[in-house]
């Protein structure tokens, strides 16, 4: 009997570079190694009290019914509280901003239209792209003033009659860059000249240090507002990363759209995940603030326990919990340091070149982990670089 083939969609998806790195993982622990994983962008903090009582409450009230498909209104009027879209129309809830990003590509790209993305950024965005039969393009950034910049002129040069989408990610990752005001206004000229469609994934939106500003490009103008979809959601501000609940915000048409995508897939987080996403932003904020500085002292150990040494040097992220290591003094590819430092030294990291190309020479390495994990992470990974 002829076996079954998947399908050229299908066989066109790849594991990302956290999966792929986590089944060697539990291949050395397997065997007895000892490793310890400065890699995932899991916040290790416990979800705050007050939104897991909210769910309580909710579960007691029997709230486990179909949810409305939209998001529950309770849920879109908070979201709209904090963003001023309207709920009725402009609001949509999802399971987490990964299906935001689904949905929004489904909605808005036909088969061979190009969809353009900074390099390096987060390897998952690269699927749904190819789910929905968009074509990558990838634009370069470089490493200038201890920062990641993307270059408008660059930008605009990739567009071509078929891109359609240019998905932006601030605070950046892998990065660490939050976009400023003033690229953000160039960005958005190259989106509203060439007629596109901006995806814009916030969700380390609270996350940022040292004076910088999380800025929305929906918040720059009207016109860029009418061609924006800002995708966010509660897994790091509120530490909900199992919670799967997210949202989107955009024109009433788009929405409709995704909504419509969202009906005939995953019909939106359960009823009482809801009433505790909307706990979360009615409820008291000094979590998330307690959460940052936090992440504001491990950034601070991760810069001085790294500072320069063998020529590597630390790109201190202005947002997010990744720092960027710059190990192209090593002159060896990011991808091969990576597997001597899991192998040689028990500490996961993630190689730069798995975000693009603009990512070699460089690892990632989160701090979105702290304590006893953080600090023998950095001794492993220094001694191995060393």
């Amino acid at each position: 009997m002829p076996a079954l083939v998947s399908s050229r969609r299908a066989a066109e998806l790849k594991p990302t570079a956290v999966n792929s790195i986590l089944a060697e993982v539990r291949k050395l622990r397997a065997q007895g190694a000892n490793l310890v994983s400065l890699m995932r962008g899991e916040p290790d903090f416990r979800t705050p009290a007050n939104i897991i009582e909210a769910a309580n409450r909710a579960l007691g009230e029997g709230r486990t019914g179909y949810p409305d498909n939209r998001g529950e209104p309770a849920l879109r009027e908070a979201v709209a509280s904090r963003t001023g879209y309207d709920p009725s129309s402009e609001i949509l809830i999802t399971t987490g901003a990964t299906f935001g990003i689904y949905a929004a590509l489904m909605a808005l790209i036909d088969a061979g239209d190009e969809v353009l993305l900074p390099d390096p950024i987060y390897d998952a965005y690269q699927s749904p792209i190819r789910l929905a039969g968009g074509v990558i393009r990838c634009v370069p950034s470089s490493i200038a003033q201890d920062r990641f910049r993307l270059d408008p002129d660059e930008l605009e040069a990739a567009c071509t009659p078929r891109t359609k989408v240019l998905l932006l990610n601030t605070p950046w990752n892998p990065t660490g860059a939050v976009l400023t005001r003033q690229e953000l206004e160039a960005i958005g000229g190259i989106v509203c000249r060439r007629k596109l469609a901006l995806l814009s994934d916030e969700i380390y939106e609270s996350i940022v240090y040292n004076g910088h500003r999380h800025v929305s490009p929906a918040a720059l103008s009207p016109e860029l507002r009418a061609r924006t979809i800002v995708l966010n959601s509660f897994s790091k501000t509120y530490a909900m990363t199992g919670w799967r609940v997210g949202y989107c915000c955009a024109p009433a048409a788009i929405t409709q759209a995704m909504f419509l995508v969202l009906q005939q897939s995953s019909r939106g987080p359960a009823t009482f995940v809801q009433d505790a996403a909307a706990e979360a932003l009615r409820g008291p904020q000094d979590c998330v603030e307690q959460m940052r500085l936090e992440y504001a002292r491990r950034r601070a150990a991760v810069c001085e326990r790294l500072a320069a040494f063998n020529g590597c040097r630390v790109i201190a992220p202005e947002g997010g919990f990744f720092a960027m290591l710059d190990i192209r003094a090593l002159g060896r590819p990011s991808n091969d340091v990576r597997r001597h430092l899991l192998e040689h030294a028990g500490v996961v990291v993630v190689h730069g070149a798995a975000y693009g190309p603009a990512g070699e020479g460089t690892l990632r390495v989160s701090f979105a982990s702290g304590g006893d994990t953080l600090a023998q992470g950095l001794e492993r990974l220094r001694r191995g670089l060393e």
